[in-house]
């Protein structure tokens, strides 16, 4: 029995958190983030900005950190993967109930593991496997408008429909002409939520690392942009800024090609996940006894091979830590990895056998539970100030 993995509260705030408690503040109503009543909100979701990286460059982030005390951050939850977060910020569930638990993971109908941002197809159906209702369909149904904000590219594609139902989809091209976008839903008057999304630090920092100066100069871009816009905020008009995960920049002598250690993937049929916090599916036809019995053969091979670098635990073990949220409906335990391994030093994962070498040019990674990747950001400005 393993006794030192990292827990997760059942009460701790997390991004599950936030929409919900926008839409109870345009109500009036009392919230878990304590935010007082307001007319419109909008919640700007920036990709990749862990609340680490955005201290660490706070000199160069001065509208962001004005905002930043020992008390505006919260947790992302778990996986730190776009689409696991996201889908528990709109929703206001966790990936147990949602069912978006991982990068890629096992689709069961299709025996398959599927990209759960670009792989949506009759297999997984963009309103069906996001299994819970949007905060942006609740708003709908008690008559209050809700505005996606995005690049165009992403107006029509199924993580949209799967996460985003419910609300308008508003294209905009640039970080300055998204937030433009914004002012002019706002100036509409009447109440109203607003979802601005910034993929752009994530991407850069995928190919480029946080640390680049790339990443530092869109930073910059963001900061003015969001400095200029909560300059223009009005009476009623609240504003909360935040992120699905943070980032680790992992060196190539970081890299570990686990595929080419057979006690490693024993009986492993399938391999989900990220980098940094890799699934490993058996096969589904094994007795839940013949399961339960492999994967504490293969969690304690991983434990002997990389348990000081890693936090490993079999789908039971990680469902009774709470990393998955405190409730994991049926429907969504096979789409669990059968052991998770997830990185605790600066590592990532990889099959690597046949050569294989997909994901090894990234840079900046995230997935994982440490403190880098969990803790993200959340500013709060005009109404909802403090």
């Amino acid at each position: 029995m393993v006794t030192m993995l990292p827990t997760r509260a059942a009460g701790e705030l997390t991004l599950a958190d936030v929409l919900p408690s926008c839409t109870r503040a345009l109500a009036g109503e009392p919230n878990p983030l304590e935010l007082p009543a307001a007319e419109r909100v909008i919640v700007v979701l920036v990709d990749g900005l862990g609340t680490a990286a955005l201290r660490a460059r706070a000199g160069h982030a001065r509208s962001l950190t004005a905002a930043l005390t020992k008390r505006s951050s919260l947790v992302s939850g778990f996986p730190t993967t776009t689409a696991a977060a996201l889908s528990s910020l709109t929703t206001g569930t966790r990936p147990g109930e949602h069912g978006i638990v991982g990068y890629t993971a096992l689709v069961p109908a299709a025996n398959a593991v599927v990209n759960q941002l670009s792989g949506w197809s009759e297999a997984m159906d963009p309103a069906t496997w996001q299994r819970r209702p949007t905060v942006f369909e609740q708003l709908r149904e008690a008559g209050i408008p809700s505005n996606t904000i995005g690049p165009a590219k992403y107006a029509t594609s199924g993580l949209t429909q799967a996460i985003l139902r419910g609300a308008e989809y508003v294209p905009a091209g640039s970080i300055a002409e998204r937030f433009a976008a914004a002012r002019r839903l706002f100036d509409q008057g009447g109440r109203r939520l607003v979802y601005l999304y910034v993929p752009e630090l994530d991407q850069l920092a995928h190919a480029k690392g946080w640390e680049s100066d790339r990443w530092l100069a869109t930073l910059e871009t963001l900061d003015q942009a969001y400095g200029g816009f909560v300059s223009q905020l009005r009476r009623g008009e609240g504003l909360l800024l935040t992120a699905d995960h943070g980032v680790v920049d992992v060196p190539v002598t970081g890299h570990v090609l686990f595929g080419d250690v057979p006690s490693l993937v024993e009986g492993v049929r399938h391999i989900g996940g990220d980098p940094r916090c890799v699934q490993l599916y058996l096969d589904p036809a094994l007795s839940v006894q013949d399961a339960r019995a492999a994967a504490d053969r293969l969690a304690d091979a991983w434990r002997a091979a990389e348990g000081s670098r890693a936090w490993i635990a079999t789908r039971d073990e990680a469902i009774a830590a709470g990393w998955f949220g405190p409730a994991v409906d049926d429907e969504v335990r096979p789409r669990i990895g059968d052991v998770i391994v997830a990185a605790r030093k600066l590592v990532a994962y990889y099959d690597g056998r046949g050569g294989d070498t997909a994901g090894q040019s990234m840079i900046g990674q995230h997935g994982s539970l440490t403190d880098e990747e969990t803790l993200v950001p959340l500013l709060r400005a005009g109404a909802f100030a403090r």
